[in-house]
């Protein structure tokens, strides 16, 4: 009996320094997280506006397209003239980050104060995405394409847009 102990007893010692396929095994990742700096929009102090100039109608209606870059197409129907411009926004944030742009609404309405008549603006910005430069700053615009009724009633029409900014 004494004998068999000793056996079970020097089994037991024997064992514990034996790796089975039972025992555990680890394995370690490295965590990481960036903090990005804040991103800012402004509209720029100069490009503050999206401004289609004077239109003349002849009856018939039409549109007007005003790219980002400011470059203005009259449609048939209507003879446009005088100073046009598109707005800009000037982005600060993280460097040579990427942004992703977005227009709150992808048409505004304006609207005549005197009479409400209201016309269509269907917005394009220049960048849907773009990527910050080496100080953290970048810039898009806005263009659209106006379209304007048969017999739209004469008057100042105006509207507001509204744009964002988000890391992706």
């Amino acid at each position: 009996m004494k004998s068999l102990r000793l056996t079970v007893a020097a089994l037991a010692i024997a064992s514990c320094g034996i790796a089975s396929s039972a025992s555990a095994a680890t394995a370690t990742a490295n965590a990481d997280a960036t903090i990005l700096a804040a991103l800012d929009v402004q509209l720029d102090a100069v490009r503050t506006k999206l401004d289609f100039g004077s239109i003349a109608e002849s009856g018939t209606g039409g549109t007007v397209t005003l790219t980002p870059a400011g470059a203005l197409t009259c449609g048939s129907g209507l003879v446009c003239s005088g100073t046009t411009g598109t707005p800009q926004f000037n982005i600060t944030g993280s460097a040579n980050s990427a942004v992703n742009v977005s227009l709150a609404s992808s048409t505004i309405t304006l609207t005549d104060a005197v009479s409400t008549s209201t016309m269509s603006v269907a917005l394009a910005s220049s960048a849907a995405t773009l990527t910050l430069d080496g100080t953290g700053k970048g810039n898009f615009a806005v263009g659209g394409l106006l379209t304007v009724g048969a017999g739209q009633t004469p008057g100042t029409y105006n509207g507001q847009l509204q744009v964002s900014v988000v890391y992706p």
